[in-house]
């Protein structure tokens, strides 16, 4: 008998010769009778008999030369005589009583020279007799005990096998050519087997594949799994045995259910083998629970979770555990053999949705397949992002991974760094920042050399990458391993200094972070001995020098970056080292004070001749102040600096008057807006500059500004008392009476220039006292007085009534007087290259047009007025550009961003043009205060940006004396603040996406990161509820604004009285409305917002409705508790619900508008929900209890919107350019409603067809009186969009539960034929209506929708052929409608040919390969069933929409003619015969 062949190498014991010869064989003597020797003498007889002599005087048994000879004697002999048998047992028992004897038997024989060359011992021959074999076995199995004690512990290891009695038994019945008894056998070796020593027991345990038999598998397998049962650490040879049985599906499912039930219990040194036992027993059976119990069990690493421990104790300290690397290696291996291994594990992993779900285990599994192939690393990454993403895979797991077991990991060092470029490569922020960590962590545990070269090349790489959220992110790795680990880079800077070659594609944000780590590295390197680190330093000075004397501003806005990022770093107080000069052989090295002030000496030099460049050396040096805290000789030559501001752009006053009246180029001065009155010692020169040879000098005046104050804040606690004087200084410009008619229309076209720049420069002036003065009364420091904040509180609110004033002016002066204004504000765009989305600007012209600066703009005058204070300071919160009042106000009553953005046509254009040309200052054309800015839009991002310090504005309370209670009076101011607040949040909202022309105006923003920003505004949102209040009240009552109330606030703030300036009430309201609203919305859909639940509360306590919220949530049960989140949003969406109600009756866009923040609430909601999902199950389920409430008032609110019978006043403009708006109210309603396929049946097979798309009489609306003929196509297309989007669900649905329950229940089945039904009943509703409106645009939607929506339903053909047999006259009936549609496509495609109608060419060939694959999956169905059905094709004749024949084409057919008498089925090239028996049906 052939047991297992497939017997490993291994398992072979080499034999082993015998040193001393036996001693002489002992006959055993009975004590009571001679009868034992008797059989011993007969057994001896019948061996000799047989060629056998067994007393061997010299060692064992000498065997004949033939012992298959001895064994056929022997069989025969047993065979025939029964009394022989019973005698030879008897003695060769007897004998084997002397262990002597025993041990002589067992070993082998060298036999004679004719003998095999691999001889036997005597007891394998006997064994080999079948007649005695069972009895032998049980005789050998008996002896056993004998042997267990004497070796013990590890002593076994020093005996041979010849000496190992135990072991030579069990050798013995190893590989038996057959087993007699194999059952019996069986059960007495695990008897023994039980009672066996750990050595012995595993010994045998392992040979018993090459032991028993394939019959008893079952028994075996059993009584192994009792042991293991009893003694777990028999693991090891338990697997290899079961490895070796040749078992049936049914034991092989046990023995796998043994060894996952051991996973838990396992020794950690025994792990390896059971897991690659497992591993390579998977089957497609058993390979998911085999899986998912290895992730679920095993526990692989057992680092503390505490990241501070790891980094403290650790790190470097933790040797590899060779039972890990051998865990990995039995992972990594058997994963390379069973690829179904790898699949499921990604099925596995995909199907985990919670963060506890998810083990340290998860993320070595994903390494090690990463690991192995090329063909899964695709699917392997994305995997991994989306686990990083849903925040599955966290930063503490990977440090378990890696921290304090670098050994373990080395040798998936590469992977690991592959992920982490593929994550820093994506484009989503969550797996950049886990990207960012992975790099840091693999640079900080790998110290190797080697190493970190591959990390510091992969980010280089990723900065040659070009892409902008790349670049970055790899940059912030950089400046945070050069902080960190500056001393470490030092000898790696040769891998590095690539960066250098790509700093011309680099945003100023990403130049930062590229010279903040070389900055880092001079630093320490100056304060080196090492010659090769201070080389880096004089390399670094000699770059940044040579960029910033370059002459072009691309160039030299990189060096002043890398000049002021190396000061900052070399002057920074807390900083030590190199404090005094000091000489290295002949060489005087400078300290880093030294260092610094000359390389501010030479920047400044070198910006001298350019204005854009000093205003960012301005700009740049302030944010240094703000951030850092500097030496005091550094602060003390900024002071020096600045103190120059006095002489260069201040005049004296006599009584707050000026010396003497001169005229400049013709124009005569004025003071404008004097708020010290007679007081004010000084007032800014704005006209003697800008008419003079140093009007350069004016456009560095803001950030000069911005510079001084950050000074004075520095050297006097964050007070500004030593400039407090400027505040309320007056500005000389010009005279007020150039804005009336005549004096206009006298000026020279260089005067108005003059005048249009000074009102320029008096803006930004303004701006920037704003953006100064208002840090002293936003909290930010607590040194003033109560009465010195509230005068500057009146000053400011003064003083952006001026900024109001001044800018509709400037606005209106370049209508008339076009003029290109110069740029204070330089952008942080990449550098040198031009805006996008500008269509006027002059980017290459700036530089032509820029004036260059005289000696007598930066030189001072010999006279000083006043003393000007130092430096240093809190830091700012970046520069933002601030839209003018007339982007604040652009579309004022017409649109907002949410509403359609419509083209301006060429009659407005022309209109425009000539309004420039001949509308001058008059008292008929008056200057609102919130016309569209149209003037100002291509050259807005030219202004100073105005800081988040000014937003506590909106909260400054309004307790002034006026003629009327009329709030409406302040909107204008506080809508300029809110619609910056917008933008900055437009900004944030979506930072991936290409900055627009007014959001690029806020890029040197992204300094800030939202939580800051947030944080930073979350004061305003009760101001925001409070200005919406009254601006919608203003509205409702639709009164006109007092316009006394306005001129006393006007004059209040010593405007110049010009009577043609008024404030328009209605649009500002308006616009106070939106964008109040619009601002509401994107803060709620923000995620940060969504996550921290404070700022979240805030916000929507913030718009609560007025009155209690009882009557509002009573449908809700149980009612949210008052103060709770639910709470919260049920009072938010009672408030919007309320003012959208109230809009109906004076405005569809603010109705539209409220309807629009309704829905972001709703979607915000549900954000929240999934947010909240596995965090906790109560908090989710009390959010569904209100979601249904809050989706069934919106629905309702849109359907109230659609069903409004709207008047013309209320329209603005009729339906024209509300397209867009009604789709999106459309869409609401259809998304929002109970059922949208009924809400789609209904619309677009009973309501739509009765409308007109040419003419409509007033009266007719058919339930819906915004459904028109100017309307109809955007009903048209919403339709067909949210047909296919209902279609495209319903597929999904069918398909997946067809994947999960295999022919589910019949009447399941038919409703989704129903379903699908009134999907293909629609799209053959709005297809057919081309037969009776004949535009070109219907046409095209219907040809474009009609062929997306046959791909849609070409999906769920194999659920339609599954289930064909039971409902074969659903199926073909629904084949048969969707014909009527594909019909009308197909003539209506044959006449955009022939007519050449390029809207409609364009989309035939998609949609002529769907009506082909359709034709044929039809064919295909029908004739893949024995339904009775019939199938056939023909060709039709070519017919146009009104059914009437073309007479193009002949026809030889004669049953096609017959076919297509009917007009109304007139059809591409198929038919579909349904009938049972002969007749066909079209």
């Amino acid at each position: 008998m052939v047991l297992l062949h497939n017997q490993n190498p291994s398992r072979k014991r080499p034999s082993s010769s015998f040193g001393p010869p036996f001693p002489p064989a002992k006959i055993p003597k009975s004590r009571n009778d001679g009868v034992a020797v008797d059989a011993v003498e007969k057994m001896v007889s019948i061996l000799a008999e047989g060629g056998c002599t067994l007393i061997n005087p010299l060692g064992a048994p000498s065997l004949p030369a033939d012992p298959y000879k001895l064994r056929r004697y022997l069989s025969g002999l047993f065979s025939s005589s029964s009394e022989d048998r019973s005698l030879f047992l008897s003695g060769f028992s007897s004998y084997i009583q002397s262990s002597s004897n025993l041990r002589r038997v067992l070993i082998s024989s060298d036999g004679s020279s004719f003998a095999p060359t691999r001889s036997e011992s005597l007891v394998r021959h006997l064994l080999l007799v079948a007649p005695i074999q069972f009895d032998l076995q049980i005789m050998l199995l008996e002896k056993l005990p004998e042997y267990f004690d004497i070796v013990s512990g590890d002593s076994q290891t020093l005996l041979s096998l010849e000496d190992d009695v135990a072991r030579l038994i069990i050798n013995h019945l190893r590989w038996l050519d057959f087993v007699v008894d194999p059952s019996s056998f069986t059960d007495k070796l695990m008897q023994v087997l039980s009672i066996c020593p750990l050595h012995l027991k595993k010994e045998i345990i392992g040979s018993l594949p090459e032991i028993v038999g394939d019959q008893n598998n079952k028994t075996v397998i059993d009584s192994l799994e009792q042991m293991l049962h009893e003694d777990p650490s028999i693991i090891v040879p338990v697997l290899d045995s079961f490895s070796n049985f040749n078992l049936d599906d049914q034991l092989q499912e046990q023995v796998i259910t043994i060894a996952l039930s051991c996973i838990r219990t396992i020794d950690a040194e025994q792990m390896p083998c059971l897991l690659r036992f497992l591993l390579l027993s998977a089957t497609q059976v058993n390979v998911r629970r085999i899986i998912s119990q290895i992730r679920e069990h095993l526990k692989f690493l057992s680092v503390p979770n505490t990241h501070t421990l790891q980094k403290n104790k650790l790190k470097g300290k933790l040797l590899v555990d060779n039972t890990e690397a051998s865990i990995l290696d039995a992972l990594r291996s058997s994963l390379q053999f069973k690829s179904i291994l790898c699949q499921e594990i990604l099925k596995e992993l995909n199907g985990l949705e919670k963060p506890r779900d998810h083990k340290i285990i998860d993320i070595w599994l994903l390494v090690l397949l990463y690991t192995n192939g090329e063909s899964m690393r695709k699917s392997i990454e994305k995997v991994f992002k989306k686990k990083v993403i849903e925040g599955c895979i966290q930063e503490v797991m990977l440090d378990q991974c890696i921290y304090g077991n670098k050994e373990l990991a080395k040798e998936y060092f590469l992977s690991l760094l592959s992920l982490s470029e593929y994550l820093l490569a994506c484009k989503e922020q969550k797996a950049r920042d886990f990207g960012i960590y992975m790099y840091t962590l693999l640079f900080e545990e790998f110290a190797d050399t080697y190493s970190r070269q591959e990390v510091l090349g992969a980010l280089v790489t990723h900065v040659g990458s070009g892409v902008k959220s790349e670049v970055s992110s790899a940059l912030q790795v950089m400046a945070s391993l050069a902080t960190k680990h500056a001393q470490e880079l030092i000898p790696l800077s040769s891998h590095i200094n690539g960066i250098l070659d790509y700093l011309e594609g680099l945003t100023v944000e990403n130049l930062h972070k590229v010279y903040e780590v070389f900055s880092h590295m001079a630093l320490l390197a100056r304060s080196s001995s090492d010659c090769f680190g201070s080389s880096i330093a004089n390399e670094l000075l000699i770059i940044v020098r040579k960029q910033v004397s370059h002459p072009d501003l691309k160039y030299k806005k990189m060096g002043l970056i890398g000049i002021l990022k190396i000061v900052s770093c070399l002057g920074d107080a807390s900083n030590v080292t190199l404090s005094s000069p000091f000489q290295v052989g002949p060489v005087i090295i400078k300290s880093n004070t030294e260092e610094a002030l000359e390389l501010l000496e030479t920047s400044l030099e070198s910006c001298k001749q350019l204005c854009l460049s000093l205003i960012f050396f301005y700009d740049e040096l302030t944010a240094i102040l703000e951030s850092r805290t500097l030496h005091p000789v550094i602060v003390d030559w900024i002071g020096k600096h600045v103190g120059e501001f006095e002489s260069i752009f201040l005049s004296d006053l006599d009584g707050g008057q000026l010396p003497s009246r001169n005229s400049y180029c013709g124009l005569e001065g004025e003071l404008w807006m004097n708020l010290d009155g007679e007081i004010s010692p000084i007032c800014l020169n704005i006209l003697p500059l800008a008419s003079s040879s140093q009007s350069a000098c004016l456009q560095f005046l803001p950030a000069n500004f911005h510079l001084l104050s950050a000074v004075e804040r520095l050297t006097n606690q964050g007070s500004l008392g030593g400039i407090d004087a400027l505040l309320g200084c007056p500005l000389l410009l010009p005279s007020s009476k150039y804005y009336s008619e005549a004096e206009w229309l006298s000026l020279t076209g260089k005067q108005k220039q003059i005048i249009s720049l000074c009102l320029y420069y008096a803006v930004n002036w303004l701006r920037e006292l704003l953006n100064a003065f208002c840090t002293q009364v936003a909290g930010r420091f607590e040194f003033t007085s109560q009465s010195t904040k509230e005068d500057i509180t009146l000053k400011l609110l003064k003083r952006l009534r001026n900024l109001v004033f001044l800018e509709s002016l400037l606005n209106h002066s370049i209508r008339m007087c076009p003029v290109v204004l110069p740029q204070l504000h330089l952008q942080v765009e990449h550098c040198g290259s031009t805006l996008i989305n500008q269509p006027n600007h002059v980017g290459n012209m700036e530089k032509k047009n820029e004036p260059k600066m005289t000696h007598e703009c930066t030189s001072p005058n010999k006279r000083k007025h006043k003393k000007i204070a130092k430096t240093s300071t809190p830091g700012t919160d970046g520069k933002l550009h601030q839209p003018t009042l007339m982007d604040v106000l652009r579309k004022a009553g017409v649109e907002t961003s949410q509403e359609m953005t419509n083209e301006v046509s060429s009659k407005e254009r022309t209109s425009a043009s000539v309004d420039r040309q001949s509308h001058v200052f008059n008292e008929s054309v008056l200057i609102e205060v919130s016309p569209p800015a149209q003037a100002l839009e291509s050259q807005k991002f030219r202004f100073r940006p105005l800081l988040l310090e000014c937003f506590s504005i909106l909260t400054f309370s309004k307790n002034h004396d006026s003629c009327c209670s009329d709030p409406v009076a302040e909107l204008p101011l506080y809508l300029y603040l809110i619609h910056d607040l917008r933008c900055k949040l437009d900004y944030f909202a979506a930072p991936g996406k290409q900055c627009s022309s007014r959001s690029l105006s806020s890029v040197a923003f992204t300094r800030m990161t939202l939580d800051e920003f947030l944080s930073k505004i979350r004061p305003l949102f009760p101001s925001l509820k409070r200005n919406l209040d009254i601006a919608f009240c203003s509205l409702k009552e639709g009164n006109e604004t007092c316009q006394e109330h306005w001129n006393i606030q006007s004059a209040a703030a010593h405007n110049p009285d010009i009577i043609n300036l008024v404030p328009s009430k209605s649009s500002i309201s308006t616009m106070v409305y939106k964008e109040v609203l619009h601002s509401f919305s994107k803060m709620l859909n923000l995620p940060e917002v969504q996550r921290n639940k404070s700022v979240l509360s805030d916000l929507l306590e913030a718009f609560q409705p007025n009155e209690t919220l009882d009557a509002g949530a009573s449908d809700v049960q149980p009612c949210p508790s008052p103060g709770t989140i639910k709470y919260s949003y049920l009072g938010a969406c009672s408030f919007v619900e309320s003012i959208l109600h109230a809009a109906c009756s004076f405005s569809f866009i603010l109705a539209s508008e409220a309807l629009f923040t309704l829905e972001s609430a709703v979607t915000s909601v549900l954000n929240v929900v999934d947010k909240l999902e596995g965090d906790d199950v109560n908090i989710q389920s009390r959010f569904n209890q209100i979601l249904p409430f809050l989706r069934g008032k919106l629905g309702s609110s849109a359907q109230k919107l659609l069903k409004h019978k709207w008047d013309d006043e209320n329209l603005e403009n009729g339906w024209k350019n509300k397209g867009e708006i009604v789709q999106k109210i459309l869409r609401i309603h259809l998304e929002y409603t109970e059922s949208t396929a009924d809400l789609l049946d209904e619309l677009a097979c009973t309501i739509l067809p009765q409308v007109s798309c040419t003419t409509m009489a007033e009266d007719e609306d058919y339930g819906y009186p915004t459904l028109c003929s100017a309307t109809f196509l955007s009903w048209y297309h919403v339709l067909f969009e949210v047909n296919l989007t209902v279609l495209d669900k319903l597929v999904k649905e069918v398909v997946h539960l067809e994947k999960c329950r295999p022919g589910f229940q019949p009447e399941n089945v038919h409703t989704h034929l129903i379903k699908m039904q009134k999907n293909v009943n629609v799209v053959v509703a709005l297809v057919n209506m081309c037969r009776t409106y004949d535009k070109v645009t219907l046409h095209a939607m219907a040809v474009k929708y009609g062929g997306k929506f046959i791909d849609s339903f070409l999906k769920a053909f194999d659920f339609l052929q599954v289930h064909f047999q039971m409902h074969n006259e659903v199926i073909i009936l629904l084949v048969k409608e969707l014909q009527k549609a594909t019909r009308t496509i197909q003539t209506l495609c044959s006449e955009a040919k022939g007519l050449k109608q390029t809207a409609i060419t364009g989309k035939i060939p998609a949609t002529k390969r769907s009506l082909e694959r359709f034709l044929f999956r039809v064919k295909a169905l029908l004739h893949t069933t024995s339904s009775g059905c019939t199938f056939w094709m023909g060709n039709l004749k070519h017919k146009d929409l009104r059914g009437q024949v073309v007479s193009s084409q002949a026809y030889v057919d004669d049953r096609n003619d017959s076919i297509d008498q009917d007009p109304e089925d007139v059809d591409p090239p198929v038919i579909v015969a349904t009938a049972s028996g002969n007749s066909e049906t079209d």
